[in-house]
């Protein structure tokens, strides 16, 4: 499925806003990427800011909350979520995370 998250747009990273090549990000991974997947819960993102440390959101800690927070209200928006809802369905609930 395409990304369910307002401003994706391919070939321009979500986070830094650069054009450029790059990778799809699936803001929940783990045991709920192919739940990502189906649900257009990703982004795309250049290497830097998807897979370097220290922003890269497979290492930061702060920027990968961020992107969690904006996912699971994206989610709650398409999906007509409560975020009961949301926990139940993803595991846990990341809009207070951030």
């Amino acid at each position: 499925m395409n990304s369910i998250i307002s401003g994706n747009e391919k070939g321009k990273c979500f986070i830094c806003g650069r054009y450029c090549h790059t990778e799809e990000h699936h803001i929940f991974g783990g045991g709920n990427r192919k739940k990502s997947e189906k649900l257009g819960l990703k982004v795309d993102l250049c290497h830097d800011c998807h897979n370097e440390p220290p922003n890269g959101v497979h290492f930061n800690a702060e920027n990968n909350n961020r992107l969690k927070a904006i996912g699971q209200k994206a989610a709650m928006l398409e999906y007509h979520w409560t975020v009961e809802e949301f926990i139940k369905e993803m595991g846990r609930n990341y809009i207070d995370t951030v």
